[in-house]
């Protein structure tokens, strides 16, 4: 997660630095070149200075959301994020490790399913044992959980000591 943080945070610095130095450059520029309703490399300097601004927000919400992540509150004992799952697939009579990660992080080709797709929303919360029926868009599919590795165990994080 904070390899996540980073990679957004340094996009986060280039978009900061292309809306505050180079674009308004560009945008002077531009308007140097005079009739401004004509003019291709002022709309599309203005267009772009639009894009960053737009994307620079969805940046910075999608960081404070991560930052906000307790992974403390992330269960020990059942897959949650950051859980690696191994399955048994009946329909396929296969087994497929998934890893359960953040939509940005997502990447099905190496098992890094998204916590929100259907197999990740159907894995969360669940235990090795369990046997699950996920909606997936080609029909339903029954998996059972064969083995569970929590992010708490991958840590090698010692459980809370209790009161």
């Amino acid at each position: 997660m904070e390899d996540l943080k980073k990679k957004l945070q340094e996009e986060i610095t280039v978009l900061q630095y292309e809306l505050r130095n180079e674009l308004p450059k560009e945008i002077l520029k531009a308007r140097a070149h005079g009739d401004l309703s004509e003019n291709a490399e002022y709309h599309a300097a203005k267009e772009r200075q639009g894009y960053v601004n737009a994307r620079l927000g969805q940046l910075q919400k999608r960081l404070a959301e991560l930052s906000m992540i307790d992974v403390s509150k992330i269960p020990r004992d059942k897959a949650g994020l950051g859980s690696t799952v191994v399955v048994l697939d009946y329909q396929k009579d296969a087994e497929t490790t998934y890893r359960l990660c953040t939509s940005e992080e997502a990447d099905i080709s190496k098992g890094l399913i998204s916590t929100s797709s259907p197999i990740g929303r159907g894995l969360l919360g669940k235990r090795e044992g369990d046997v699950v029926k996920i909606q997936i868009p080609g029909g339903v599919r029954d998996m059972e959980i064969l083995k569970l590795t929590t992010i708490h165990d991958e840590a090698g994080m010692p459980p809370p000591s209790g009161g």
